[in-house]
């Protein structure tokens, strides 16, 4: 599950390609189609992406990998409403964390039967 606060300045692109269970070449491709999305690289181009970039990446991930957008179509959705976005993955989460609490529940109720 992807967490819901970074607690780290920095994340290398294999970080965070385990965090978001894609590959590096996904993220390089999504940096190229969301100009959002631009982690700091050093001298050597190695990327470093920040808590900001890890937000923008939850975003977009959420629109793809989530709700099925193509990359042209979440590229549209996140420049044409960003809020509606943001809501919308915030809610996503809030229900994902919700559920998992329930099913924690219902485990510990059924063990006293």
């Amino acid at each position: 599950m992807i967490p819901t606060e970074w607690t780290k300045n920095y994340y290398s692109i294999g970080e965070v390609a385990k965090i978001f269970d894609l590959n590096t070449s996904a993220l390089r491709f999504w940096e190229k189609e969301f100009p959002e999305l631009n982690p700091k690289k050093n001298l050597r181009g190695v990327r470093k992406y920040t808590p900001e970039n890890m937000e923008v990446l939850r975003k977009i991930y959420h629109l793809i990998k989530e709700r099925g957008f193509t990359i042209k179509g979440a590229r549209n959705k996140y420049k044409d409403n960003p809020s509606e976005t943001v809501n919308t993955e915030q809610v996503v989460r809030r229900l994902i964390t919700l559920k998992d609490s329930i099913e924690s529940l219902k485990k510990q109720l059924d063990s006293i039967k």
